[in-house]
Order: structure tokens, then sequence, then C-alpha cells
């Protein structure tokens, strides 16, 4: 890891090649639809495909297929950080920014062309698991370039600030793609049963979130084609000092910095998926007397001892309280920046992750005390994750030089997605129906993850005043 400390920047090295405005638009467009894809794809997880795709005949099994595809795309993460870090190193962040938005979108609009199970049988899922897998592989691409158009244009002092505007894009592409989903699910006379989804929406409404991202991706490229290449890259490309194998210099000569960036991430990640996931699904499951009620009403079976209840919110309910949660997302991402620049990204950090250490202990308590308690809850948790969040825009990326920093980053970022993210939806449910309906183990997970990030943040040094020209 570069640790030198740029202490006479010349005007040519800090002249900003891009319009403030340009680097924040850019940058956040993308990550605003990454999230929009995931959020789109996690809903429907939760409330379309364990129907249409996954139709096994128990709901638990069925769920559990659902966010198996889900994860999937977690483990193509990794294998499209390499490919595009190599191509960002190498050839540069606009186009790879360019190639990997295209690649994603054009995922995403295909998964709402995708026939169901009744039209074409299994393949259907293994349809759904492909598209889920190229989603994967770009946004493997995906957020690093984000990161290093933000910070690589950031003016001096300002890098965790200007850091923040690709991590907004999570906050964003929520409210987003689950307003949109309301709106869908609203109009196409959802039933008053919690969890269960109307004809329509199940025959084609769900298709209409997924169809939309392709405006979102044409407004993006349009963004993205405009940006120029940052002086950092241009520099060490004039410079002759351009990796020919960027993978293999970042794990032979900062193999550390990759270890450490992975574990920092890692309780961010399971408390991003906890929160959205998770929280959806156990919020809208029905309680044990609501499910064996419409069991009977529908002629069904039930089987109270293998059913695992939640809270029995509607959907409609319920996303409107994810996304008031969500609003505290937003703001306490960008006023992360701030404390960052000014406290270091490490310390702000580390005070942070010991609150979500602590936050884990609160999910049985909080989410089983009544509707105040489960809204506190919502907002205290994405609060938690706009703090944990914001900064590693900017810290991520300052533990790599410059001919490497697309492919650490992109690494670190996305083995963090397998380790944090592929398993936390599996890990929660079964956690989940292992408590019997209780959300308590689900919490000491993530407080287990908060650990393991703090001892990482411990080990690893402040990034604040590192020479990202370097």
């Amino acid at each position: 890891m570069s640790s030198s400390v740029n202490t006479s920047p010349t005007p040519a090295a800090n002249a900003p090649r891009n319009k403030p405005s340009r680097v924040v638009l850019a940058s956040l467009i993308g990550t605003t639809i990454e999230f929009y894809d995931f959020y789109v794809y996690a809903t429907a997880a939760v409330l379309v495909f364990p129907h249409l795709f996954f139709p096994t005949g128990n709901e638990t099994t069925a769920l559990l297929a659902s966010f198996a595809t889900f994860g999937a795309a977690m483990l193509a993460r990794p294998v499209g950080a390499i490919f595009f870090g190599h191509l960002g190193d190498r050839v540069g962040r606009k186009t790879t920014l360019v190639a990997s938005l295209l690649t994603m979108g054009i995922a995403t609009f295909l998964i709402g062309l995708l026939p169901t199970h009744a039209q074409i049988g299994p393949w259907a899922a293994v349809l759904l698991l492909l598209m889920r897998l190229v989603q994967g592989f770009a946004i493997g691409g995906e957020w690093s370039g984000a990161a290093l158009v933000a910070t690589e244009n950031a003016p001096k002092g300002k890098r965790a600030w200007y850091g923040t505007f690709p991590q907004l894009g999570a906050p964003i592409g929520f409210i987003i793609a689950n307003m949109l989903f309301y709106v869908i699910n609203l109009s196409l006379a959802h039933p008053d049963e919690p969890g269960v989804a109307s004809d329509a929406f199940l025959s084609w409404g769900w298709r209409i979130p997924f169809l939309f991202s392709a405006v979102m991706v044409i407004v993006g490229l349009w963004v993205r084609l405009k940006l120029v290449e940052s002086s950092a890259f241009e520099n060490t490309k004039e410079a002759g000092k351009v990796s020919k194998m960027p993978i293999a210099v970042a794990f032979k000569l900062h193999w550390p910095a990759l270890i450490r960036g992975t574990f920092a991430m890692l309780a961010t990640y399971v408390l991003f998926y906890l929160m959205t996931s998770f929280t959806l699904t156990f919020g809208t499951r029905p309680g044990l007397e609501a499910a064996e009620t419409l069991a009977k009403a529908t002629g069904g079976s039930f089987d109270a001892a293998a059913y695992v209840p939640g809270l029995g919110y509607s959907y409609n309910d319920f996303i409107l309280m994810l996304v008031f949660g969500v609003v505290f997302f937003g703001i306490f991402t960008l006023v992360s920046g701030p404390l960052a620049d000014r406290f270091g990204r490490r310390k702000t950090l580390i005070w942070v992750t010991i609150a979500i250490a602590l936050f884990g202990f609160l999910f049985a308590p909080m989410l089983l005390s009544g509707h105040a308690l489960v809204l506190f809850f919502l907002a205290l948790g994405f609060t938690l994750m706009g703090l944990t969040f914001g900064p590693m825009g900017a810290f991520l990326p300052e533990m790599f030089p410059t001919n490497v920093r697309y492919t650490g980053s992109a690494v670190a970022y996305n083995v963090s997605s397998i380790l944090g993210a592929a398993l936390a939806p599996i890990i929660a449910v079964w956690l989940w129906a292992m408590a019997d309906g209780s959300p308590a183990y689900v919490g000491y997970y993530l407080t287990g993850a908060a650990v393991l990030t703090l001892i990482s943040l411990i080990l690893t040094p402040e990034t604040k005043d590192v020479d990202m020209e370097a």
C-alpha cells in the first residue's frame, strides 16, 4: 500500500479534469442503477420468484432457493472485479464504467422478459440464475469505478465527501425500486393478506421494474460518455507505470490491503442485507394465526410446527416503513463524509462498527415489541448503515496505488460481498427458522461480523493523507 503523503502537490497534478457536477452525477448514476437492480431483484426474490421460478410446495424451501440465486450473483462479483479491474487499470476508468453499466443493464432488462416455471419448467430457474450471474459479473466492476471517478477527481481534503456520492446511490436506488414496486402493487389491487401478491402482479406486474431499468441505463451511459480520465490515471499512463497484470501485482505486493479491505467491509455488507432483504421477509411474513387462517380459507394444509412466523405486515405497509428508514440511510451517508474527512476514515469507522456490534443485540427486543419500536429499529439500523457505508467510497480506494487501485478496491469490495452478502440472507432465514420465528440469533450474527470488521480496522493504517496520485 502506498503511504506517501502529498506534501507539495503541483497544479497540474491537482487540476480538475472533470467538472464537479459531472463527477458527482457520473459516480452517483451508476451506483443508483446498481442498487436499483439489487433492490428490484431482492424484492422479487421475496414476493415473486419463490412462486414463479421455484414452486417447491414448501414456502421456506422456495424462499431459500430464491435467495440462493440472489446470493449466486455475489459469487460472480469477484470474477467481474478481476475482469473489469484489469480493464480499468489498463485501459482507463471511463471505458470500464461504460462497459460494466451496459452489461448490468442488459441482464436486468432480460430478467423482465424471462418465461416462468409454468411455461418452460426448471429451465426458468436456470435462465434466472444465468442472468443473475451476469448481473453479479457486471456489478463486480461498477462500484470501484464509480468510487475512483469520485475520489480521483476530488479536491484536496474532500475525498471522503466526494466518495459518499457513489454510496448515495444505495438509498436512492432503494427508494426508486421499492416505490415503483409499491405503486405497481397498489394499482394491481394487492390483496389484504400480508405477503400475498395479486394474480396480475404475479402475471406481469413484477416485470415492469426490470424493464424500466433500461431507461436508467440510457441516462447513465449518456452521463459517463462525457467523462474524461482522471489526472491520477493519465499521470500513471504517461509515466509508463500501468501494470500489465494488475491482479498479479495486487496479490503479490498488496495482499495485506486486500485482506484488510475485505474484512473492513464485512459488517457493512451483513448489515446492508439484513436491513433490506431480511427485514422485508420477516416483516411481511404472516404471523402463526394469520397463516393458519389463510391456509384454512384456501383449503390448504398447515403445519404449525414447521411454520416460521413473521410480523404480519402487508407488503405495502412495510415497504413504506423501509423507505422511512432509508431516508436516514441517505442523510447519514452524506454526514459520514465530512466526519471521515475531519477525524479520519479509520477512527470514524471504528466507532460506527462498535455501534453496529451493539445494535445486533437489539434485534429481538425491538422487532418483537410493537410498531413504534420496529420503526425506530429501521431508522437506527439504516443510520448506522449510512455511517459505515459512506466512508468506504474513499477508504478502500485509498488503500491501493493508482496502477492497481481499480483492481484492488474492486476485489476487496466484492470478495467481501461473498462473505457478508451472498451468505447473509440464507444464514438469516436459517437462524430465524431455528429460533422459531425470533430474530435474536440473526442479530448475534451481525454482532459477530462487526467484531471481525473491528479487528480489521484496528490493524489498518489511516488513509486520510495518502497520495492518490502515486
